[in-house]
Order: structure tokens, then C-alpha cells, then sequence
């Protein structure tokens, strides 16, 4: 069976997977003391000079925004992201299903889902007239996560995608697999605090395979809800048509988040 054959048969089963999980999370939860459950909803806005994508050698190659919205418990979480050039036009929706299949201090491991709309904009002539028209097509795509934590803000781990083409035109199959670390929480000063985290990653799309190596480093200040961050991605080898051999951008953020306790 080839990487792609796996990865097709991974994301068939994972969204059953995930909710034989929920349903087992929520007859445990029923038996416990109600008053412990938490629920959360926190999100974030970016504005950035070059719009990446989440596999980082994709880029819309102009100025962008992205809104990232995460609701759920301990366990299940839904967590949508718009993406839209700043001249407001969108360009990915991603509707996130995530899981947590295990969470301790030590190790993390995420399993989640999503479909995913890409949009396009493909020129035409209608009766010798020039318009253009928004497009979208249409992806399913799946996620594993696993972390482990070497000490408290620092940890090392892998990350597999596979995302699989529904429409004419588009990318039928891509996965994605990395290894990274994170180092995060580093003072700079009483208020200042640094996070890095550096990546290689191997990527498949129809046929045609790359190796790439990239960094993200956020500086972010205890007394504000504004980050400032910066992300290089450089090509190892290729032979993907689409890459480019160095993608990088800069980035504001602005994140908040909220608990609530089911009594």
C-alpha cells in the first residue's frame, strides 16, 4: 500500500473515530460531577503582509487576513478559520473538528477533521466582456498530532495532513508530515516573552514530492493581547511546481479567550 492509499483510508475512518470518542466523552462526562466541565471560546485576527497557508510553502502572494474562532470542552473542540486577501476576497475557509485523544503534562496527541472550501478566481468573456468570478473547491482533509513535552514550555514532535481533492481542477491528493519543536515562554524581559518554533517537513502533491525546512518566531508582551511574529519557509528539494524557494512574512495578531463552567 503506497503513503497515499494509507493516508485515503486515515481520513475515511478518522471522522467515525473522533465521534466514537465524543460519544464516549460526553456517557464519561454524564457520570461525573457536572460542575467540573469547562467550556472554552477563544480565537485570534491576524493581519499579515503575505498570506501563507497551513502547509507553508503555499502562499496567495499578497496582503491577508485571518480569523481563527476555537469553542468546545477538555476534549472536543470546533475551531473554524476564514482567510480573506485585505482586498476582501476570500480565500480559504477551513471548518476544524479537533479531538484530544490523550492530554498530560508529558504528552498530547490531537486527531481532527475538516472540510474546506479554496477560492479562486478565474477570469472569463462573457459577449466581449472581461469579468471575473469567485470560485470554490471543495477539500477534505484529516490530522494527527501527537507532542511531547521535554520540559514545561519546551516539546518536540510530528504533524501528518492528508487532503484530498473533491472538484475538477484542484490538488487531488496532498499530504503533509512534519517534525518540529517548540520552544516557548523565553523572557526577553519582565514582560516579553519570545517563541520559537522551527520545522522540516516532507510534502506530496499528485506525483510530485519536496522537503522543506522553516522557522516561526512570535515575540508577544504580557500586557497586551497583540503578538508580532515572523515565518520563513525554505526549500530543501523539490520538484513540486508551485514552490518557491523562500516564502516568508511577517504578522500582528490579536488573540483572546474565555472560560465558561457548566454548573
Amino acid at each position: 500500500m503506497n503513503q497515499t492509499n494509507a493516508a485515503q483510508r486515515v481520513i475515511y475512518f478518522l471522522p467515525f473515530v473522533m465521534l466514537f470518542f465524543l460519544m464516549a466523552d460526553t456517557i464519561k462526562a454524564q457520570t461525573k460531577d457536572s460542575t467540573k466541565t469547562v467550556y472554552h471560546f477563544s480565537g485570534s485576527a491576524l493581519i499579515t503582509n503575505n498570506g501563507i497557508s497551513v502547509i507553508p510553502s503555499f502562499t496567495l502572494g499578497k496582503p491577508a487576513t485571518i480569523i481563527n474562532l476555537n469553542m468546545g470542552n477538555q476534549k472536543f473542540s470546533f475551531e473554524p478559520e476564514f482567510r480573506f486577501s485585505l482586498e476582501g476576497k476570500p480565500w480559504s475557509f477551513l471548518f476544524w473538528f479537533r479531538y484530544k485523544l490523550a492530554n498530560t503534562s508529558k504528552f498530547k496527541f490531537n486527531a481532527g477533521f475538516h472540510p474546506a472550501i479554496l477560492f479562486r478566481t478565474v477570469e472569463s468573456n462573457v459577449n466581449g466582456v472581461n469579468t471575473n468570478t469567485i470560485t470554490g473547491q471543495r477539500y477534505l482533509a484529516g490530522e494527527l498530532s501527537p507532542n511531547y513535552f521535554v520540559t514545561k514550555n519546551t516539546s518536540v514532535g510530528a504533524y501528518g495532513l492528508y487532503s484530498k481533492g473533491l472538484d475538477p481542477g484542484g490538488n487531488k491528493n496532498t499530504l503533509f508530515l512534519t517534525l518540529n519543536a517548540n520552544f516557548s515562554n523565553i523572557a526577553l524581559s519582565k514582560q516579553l516573552m519570545l517563541r520559537i518554533a522551527p520545522q522540516v517537513f516532507y510534502l506530496y502533491i499528485d506525483q510530485h514530492h519536496g522537503y522543506y525546512c522553516n522557522a516561526n518566531v512570535t515575540i508577544a508582551d504580557k500586557r497586551t493581547p497583540f503578538s508580532l511574529s515572523a515565518m520563513v519557509n525554505k526549500v530543501i528539494t523539490t520538484d513540486i511546481p508551485a514552490s518557491q524557494n523562500i516564502v516568508w512574512n511577517t504578522s500582528l495578531t490579536y488573540s483572546f479567550s474565555h472560560l465558561y463552567y457548566r454548573h
